[in-house]
């Protein structure tokens, strides 16, 4: 069953592990907000807000994770999951290329031999795969991507009419971009229904939230994980998380995927799309961009996310195993209801299992109960792992007896590691 973190009385060790990043990418004001679509420049740069959600339906949040955003670029690999689910991948492929471009997002890159974009990723590559949705006009492509899009965040997404007006008044290098690859036999519309129904798209509002869930769908192998919809096969999530480890970040991607280590889409609206396979999808949101069109505090949150949490995807892990191995109730009662609660853990414990064992265990505590976590079983704890625990710990705070209510019964000192930053 999902969970809503928001539903809690007091934060999630999920949600303060959030916050506690974002704290550290407060101070960073550097770059700008765009201003090349005029409706853009009205954001509030000063919005910074964040979002985790599990494969498993759990939702995390920290600051402005409500703030309402237009998707942008944001859009693109989910677009192009739609297209690949309509078409296939050796259809889409025939007017879109799949290589990094390594050139700026609005670049003119077509290849010289076949008059492709060089991916899905950058404007000319997006707005073929805009083209390729089914649809004659442009309302008939817009509805199919719209209810795609709310599929992948499991509600309805709306546009803002101000922005896509913006976008159409100064959307003329993209229409030159969707007119190149129209004369190169690559485009599957004209250009004005290819490119309006690309504005459209780009206005979308999400917000931070919308934006994990969405990774986290394609992290869940195409089914959403808060309404458990399958939105698209299990290939084309494949597909689609690929493509955005090598080019969601435009000329920035190498970079990237060395610091961060997270298949990431990017938008000039402030937001981040990323996710880790089969873990979870996170969002990000503030405006302020750099020189590349990556937002700067939601780049630098993702990048101290990954490294204190250990979320590399290339990182060495073992073969996946529930760290839950026993659960026990003292005295032998079935009910939950004042009773010590007594839960075995086995193996390595890092992140994304603690996780696992605070959302399945900390419910518990909604009675009179105590829960006592045994790690006798237990053969490493991860330093992120055990800051979750203890931040979980603290946040139970005594039992009715005075006795805390999570005990973290530790008989061989595994928890004993360097928390130093």
């Amino acid at each position: 069953m999902a969970v809503d973190e928001s539903d809690r009385s007091t934060p999630s060790p999920l949600s303060i592990a959030l916050a506690s990043v974002l704290e550290r990418a407060r101070p960073k004001t550097s770059g700008a907000v765009a201003t090349y679509i005029p409706e853009l420049a009205r954001a509030d740069p000063d919005q910074l807000g964040i979002a985790l959600a599990s494969v498993r339906g759990t939702v995390h949040e920290a600051g402005d994770s409500d703030a309402e955003f237009t998707i942008q670029s944001v859009s693109k690999p989910f677009v192009l999951a739609l297209a690949l689910e309509q078409s296939g991948l050796a259809e889409v492929t025939r007017h879109v290329g799949l290589e990094p471009s390594g050139e700026p997002f609005n670049a003119i890159s077509l290849d010289e031999h076949t008059g492709r974009p060089l991916n899905p990723m950058i404007n000319a590559g997006a707005i073929v795969t805009s083209s390729l949705v089914r649809g004659d006009r442009a309302d008939e492509k817009f509805a199919v991507i719209s209810a795609g899009l709310s599929a992948f965040a499991g509600r309805s997404l709306d546009v803002d009419e101000a922005v896509y007006s913006s976008e159409q008044a100064t959307g003329d290098r993209n229409r030159a971009l969707a007119y190149l690859a129209r004369s190169a036999g690559t485009l599957a519309s004209s250009a004005e229904v290819a490119t309006t129904a690309y504005f459209r798209q780009c206005s979308l509002t999400v917000t931070a939230r919308d934006l994990a869930i969405m990774a986290a769908t394609l992290a869940n192998g195409g089914v959403n994980p808060i309404t458990r919809e399958r939105v698209v096969s299990e290939d084309v999530a494949r597909w689609t998380t690929a493509v955005m480890t090598s080019c969601g970040m435009y000329d920035a991607s190498g970079e990237w995927l060395v610091r961060v280590g997270l298949p990431a889409k990017s938008g000039v609206g402030g937001g981040i799309a990323a996710l880790q396979p089969e873990q979870f999808g996170i969002g990000t949101f503030s405006p302020r961009l750099d020189a590349r069109g990556n937002s700067v505090r939601g780049v630098a949150v993702l990048e101290q996310l990954s490294e204190r949490h250990g979320l590399h995807m290339l990182q060495h892990r073992e073969t996946p195993l529930s760290p839950i191995d026993e659960i026990s109730v003292g005295g032998g009662s079935d009910e939950v209801a004042g009773d010590e609660v007594v839960a075995m853990l086995r193996g390595e414990l890092n992140f994304g299992n603690v996780e696992e064992v605070l959302t399945r265990l900390m419910p518990l505590l909604e009675s009179e109960g105590r829960l006592v976590l045994d790690f006798g079983a237990v053969t490493r704890v991860g330093a992120p792992a055990v800051r979750l625990l203890l931040w979980a710990a603290d946040a139970a705070g005594p039992a009715p007896d005075g006795l805390p209510r999570v005990e973290l019964r530790d008989p061989d000192g595994v928890l004993d590691v360097d928390l130093a930053d």
